[in-house]
């Protein structure tokens, strides 16, 4: 099997805050965030595998800090790991205030599955290289995740 890098895949993304992303409380929707996590991690998985995707699971969802108005919002996404059918991708969301510094708003995993025409799970056609100690520390903690997803599965969550 032929190995892609992680670079290959990694999507950045930004969006300046506008009235249909504001909610009730003049923040940033939180499901407005998750459809852009969703769609940024789908775009990563499409770009590895060059295959269609389906969003399996998304875990770890934690929001750590709000966004207003006329925020810059900045979404990047990358490669953790590559199983047989299955991509995971980590997502992390920032507000980048007007010197440039990125605060932390929300850091999620998800898992993507390669798909064939009939939506059924295919086969991932590039494994993934990692090579820096940060990519190996991604693959690892990936390898806990989908242990820890295994054993929710069996509990029934």
């Amino acid at each position: 099997m032929k190995n892609k890098n992680v670079a290959d895949s990694l999507t950045e993304w930004t969006r300046v805050l506008r009235y249909e992303d504001i909610n009730g409380q003049n923040r940033l929707f939180g499901g407005r965030l998750l459809a852009w996590i969703d769609e940024i991690a789908g775009t990563v998985a499409m770009r590895h595998s060059g295959a269609d995707v389906t969003t399996a699971a998304i875990d770890n969802l934690q929001f750590k800090q709000g966004a207003a108005l006329n925020d810059m919002v900045v979404i990047i996404a990358r490669l953790t790991h590559v199983g047989h059918s299955s991509m995971e991708v980590r997502v992390d969301s920032y507000v980048e205030d007007h010197e440039g510094f990125r605060h932390v708003i929300n850091r999620a995993y998800l898992t993507l599955v390669c798909v064939d025409t009939d939506g059924r799970p295919k086969s991932v056609p590039y494994g993934l290289n990692v090579t820096s100690e940060s990519e190996k520390a991604e693959w690892e903690g990936a390898e806990k995740r989908i242990e820890l997803r295994k054993e929710r599965r069996m509990e029934g969550f």
